[in-house]
């Protein structure tokens, strides 16, 4: 990224709520944006020192977590479609696929003060149905007080509410479900939180798990209380819960396969693409199979999330030692069989 902190953009407030879909202020980290092109914008973010999702970890130094800079990048996109690109602000997203790589984790360590985010947005491709634009990829970098720290490639649509209606009515009836999404039932059996590198168990996404060969296996639960993950009512499983639970899949499948600790670990890489509307009534299972590694250069796990033994979505994440930058991993303990909360 060649523009630096100084740009022209603030950091004194943050942006509506409404231009990146949000309830809670405290949930909004944009605060300014400006067009560079008719396909290259400019937004900034403040990322907060302390939150009690995003802050919730077991590694050390304390870092911004790499899900709140996707969180950042999704905001993004919808701001961007907002306020550069015509979208309605009635109207519904849906996230395609993304692409997530942190470039430098020591760019991510939280100093004494709010990390600014200076973020470099251009539109790469266009989706349009009868001549209006519906959807774009972007290609976003992010540089964390002047340090270039990630890079996210992202595929969104937007349509207006009774084509969303319509779809999800369809889509609902197809599985035999009502047309209006009961609660989940998330239950209260997690695994302990320090088997997925959390501190809180509210933050913890599963449940029982299990060890099939080079494969781990576990239930998702699906917590419609969680402030942030729920930041305002849904009709379906959104896509940050999904995240957090490949996240988490991918670190308990680390511990368990190879014996590596999740408290060491973070990610550094997830390749995510989205097929089908998760649904609350519906139990919900991640499957993580080990693709490489443990090396110099991390681990990489295949994941898929499944309801009725239907593929919901697919990820591929990597994670690499948190601290000291540039450690091998090396295995804490022999794997473990089976575990459950």
């Amino acid at each position: 990224m060649s523009r630096s902190i100084t740009s022209g953009l603030s950091y004194s407030a943050t942006v509506s709520r409404r231009l990146v879909h949000r309830a809670a202020v405290c949930e909004v980290f944009l605060t300014d944006t400006e067009r560079e092109s008719d396909e290259r914008f400019l937004v900034a973010a403040q990322l907060p020192r302390v939150h009690s999702y995003y802050s919730d970890h077991l590694t050390t130094p304390a870092a911004y977590d790499p899900l709140l800079l996707l969180e950042v990048f999704r905001q993004t996109s919808i701001l961007v479609a907002h306020e550069h690109l015509g979208a309605p602000h009635d109207n519904k997203f849906t996230f395609n696929d993304g692409d997530l790589a942190v470039l430098d984790q020591g760019a991510l360590v939280i100093g004494d003060r709010p990390g600014h985010a200076l973020l470099d947005v251009e539109v790469v491709t266009e989706k349009r149905r009868h001549g209006e634009l519906v959807g774009v990829t972007l290609r976003m970098s992010m540089a964390l007080d002047g340090r270039d720290a990630a890079t996210m490639t992202m595929a969104i649509q937007w349509m207006p509410p009774h084509a969303w209606q319509g779809l999800r009515e369809r889509g609902r009836a197809a599985l035999g479900l009502t047309a209006e999404p009961a609660s989940g039932h998330p239950g209260t059996r997690r695994l302990p939180p320090a088997s997925v590198g959390r501190h809180s168990p509210q933050n913890v996404v599963l449940s029982e798990s299990a060890v099939i060969g080079r494969e781990l296996v576990a239930k998702v639960l699906v917590d419609q209380s969680h402030p942030a993950l729920f930041d305002h009512p849904l009709d379906h499983i959104p896509g940050a819960l999904l995240f957090e639970a490949y996240r988490q899949t991918a670190l308990h499948a680390a511990h368990e396969l190879l014996g590596l600790s999740p408290h060491r670990l973070t990610l550094v890489r997830c390749v995510a693409a989205f097929t089908r509307f998760g649904e609350f009534e519906l139990p919900t299972t991640c499957r993580a199979e080990l693709v490489e590694g443990p090396d110099r250069a991390g681990v990489t796990f295949r994941l898929q999330t499944f309801q009725d033994e239907v593929v919901v979505s697919t990820a591929e994440i990597g994670l690499q030692c948190a601290a000291p930058l540039g450690s091998r991993l090396v295995p804490e303990s022999a794997p473990l069989a089976l575990q459950a909360g």
